[in-house]
């Protein structure tokens, strides 16, 4: 598993495992095995986890594999992980926010992590018309002047917003974001700016929730309601490139690459957004250790210019996504903001 520095003395796996898939809307969990899944997956190389104060348990379980590492490898074993975590307040309370939110809810992920520091806190703002995202963001800072935050990064932000984050003399260290084959919003500003002003970029969705696999290759158009929100959010955006048929042609070019480098679909789509200029690291969302193997393959699968350049094709019939990053899902009432949820915050 190759290793990348993002800060001095920060270093983290360039595969990131996700932990959407074990909150709630994906299924049934056994703790124990999620668990003792989390340990195989750092002991192979994959090091790095991330989750969110709103996945609901996910927290919980990080923390108590840190304690399950801990005895296992000891504490130089434990230094080796890395945990990322988000700071999502609800839609309902941005415009009361308080400093004694924020740092209630930071305590609160603290606790349940295990940690007397976060790693790194990834801060999303449901609506930038309540103006108290850029005062949240000054009172994380005093969070991690005293110590109870490492690193401050963002999710989710368009670059405007980026820039004046920044402007505001709040450095970010990474940014996560929606990019894969499917969705190259990032290309227009964001992956430019990122370069300029040296954040690392995290993608999620490289395998569209799914949707980039062998599974839904020659597969028939599902109709709604579809298996998980992940799917639902994913499949909205095969139709906004021009539909299923155009989905269809690109797997079957991505399973022709796969063929030539003996592996899979969806490798195949995460290692080609990995090689993306800018692209620090991917997130593979898992809910067991079934793909590890694929997984780790990710990182040292080594693609030729004639395979970008024939997944490049199998792209040029599609339409491009309105907007900047996230700009369709900040629509409430849209197609792609109404299945969202916004007040999943249960800090205690």
């Amino acid at each position: 598993m190759q290793r990348i520095s993002i800060a001095p003395g920060y270093e983290i796996s360039r595969v990131i495992r996700g932990g959407w898939q074990l909150a709630g809307g994906h299924g049934a969990i056994d703790a124990e095995m999620a668990i003792e899944d989390m340990v195989a997956f750092a002991d192979a190389g994959i090091t790095t986890f991330d989750c969110a104060d709103i996945y609901t348990g996910v927290e919980d379980l990080i923390g108590r594999f840190r304690l399950r590492y801990r005895d296992l490898h000891g504490q130089a074993g434990l230094d080796r992980i890395r945990v990322h975590t988000k700071f999502v307040p609800d839609l309902g309370v941005l415009p009361t926010i308080s400093r004694a939110y924020v740092e209630k809810v930071i305590d609160t992920s603290r606790k349940r992590l295990n940690m007397e520091r976060l790693d790194l806190v990834q801060f999303h703002w449901w609506d930038y018309e309540m103006p108290a995202w850029l005062d949240t963001l000054g009172w994380l800072k005093e969070l991690q002047s005293d110590g109870r935050i490492d690193k401050i990064s963002a999710t989710n932000f368009d670059s405007d917003h980026v820039t004046a984050i920044l402007d505001a003399g709040i450095p970010l260290t990474s940014l996560q974001l929606q990019y894969s084959l499917l969705d190259r919003r990032p290309e227009k500003s964001m992956v430019g700016l990122a370069a300029q002003h040296d954040f690392a970029l995290f993608c999620y969705g490289t395998v569209a929730g799914g949707f980039l696999s062998d599974r839904w290759l020659g597969k028939t158009e599902p109709e709604h309601p579809l298996e998980n929100r992940s799917l639902t959010k994913y499949k909205l955006i095969i139709d906004d490139l021009g539909g299923w048929d155009l989905f269809q042609a690109l797997l079957a070019t991505l399973r022709k690459v796969a063929d030539r480098r003996a592996t899979d679909i969806a490798t195949i789509a995460s290692a080609a957004m990995l090689r993306r200029p800018g692209v620090t690291a991917v997130i593979v969302g898992a809910r067991n250790r079934d793909h590890l193997a694929s997984n780790l393959a990710i990182s040292d699968l080594v693609l030729s210019d004639a395979d970008l350049a024939e997944i490049e094709t199998a792209m040029a019939g599609t339409r491009e996504l309105e907007g900047d990053v996230y700009t369709l899902e900040r629509d409430r009432t849209g197609r792609h903001g109404s299945i969202m949820k916004y007040n999943l915050n249960k800090g205690e």
